[in-house]
């Protein structure tokens, strides 16, 4: 499974599920990523279904001649009325939401956002259910980072309420694997393919 884009930018605002331009950078690596892809031979591709995570996985549909499955799945739903604002807004508003207690507390969530341990029930649950329903298959997937940060924890049995920093380059490109329940991640953070789009923000 591959992961596309993440949902950061470069002004420290949280970029919210609607939030669907790429920037000039965005699209010289969904490009980049393209071109990656178009060397290997998989059969599925598999997008969230907002977002620049969709945005990205339709251009690298349309370089690959593939159509997208789009699953609400994949969403990132952290911040509730949080989205758009600034990381500063959210804190005043908010106070204590990205404090070390929080960090700690699985079932907090800002209201209409869910809980760290709702979010990773809900991504583990949804990439099982793609590896059941793509049994045999290759399959692409382009989603979110938080999305893919989760993934890291359940692949790495990483508990819920651990602080644990996960380093994930915009527009990074993984390999996993799934054998029974077992989930193996065969290559991490592999941006080598990204050169060609220097300078990039990892913000």
């Amino acid at each position: 499974m591959r992961h596309g884009e993440t949902e950061w930018n470069v002004e420290a605002r949280i970029q919210g599920q609607r939030d669907s331009e790429l920037t000039a950078n965005g699209i010289a690596q969904a490009e980049a990523i393209a071109r990656r892809l178009a060397g290997e031979e998989f059969d599925v591709l598999v997008s969230s279904d907002l977002g620049r995570a969709l945005a990205t996985a339709r251009r690298i549909a349309e370089r690959c001649g593939r159509s997208i499955v789009i699953d609400a799945r994949l969403r990132e739903r952290h911040f509730g009325v949080g989205e758009g604002l600034s990381y500063d807004q959210v804190g005043r508003d908010f106070p204590d939401a990205f404090s070390r207690a929080r960090e700690t507390d699985p079932d907090f969530a800002i209201p209409g956002g869910e809980s760290r341990r709702a979010f990773h029930a809900r991504v583990t649950g949804a990439f099982e259910a793609l590896a059941r329903e793509h049994a045999g298959r290759r399959v692409a997937v382009v989603t979110h980072g938080g999305v893919l940060a989760t993934l890291y924890r359940f692949v790495h049995g990483i508990p819920v309420a651990m602080p644990h920093k996960v380093a994930i380059t915009n527009a990074t490109y993984n390999a996993l694997s799934v054998l029974g329940s077992k989930w193996t991640v065969e290559s991490w953070d592999d941006s080598d393919h990204l050169a060609d789009t220097e300078p990039f923000d990892e913000a």
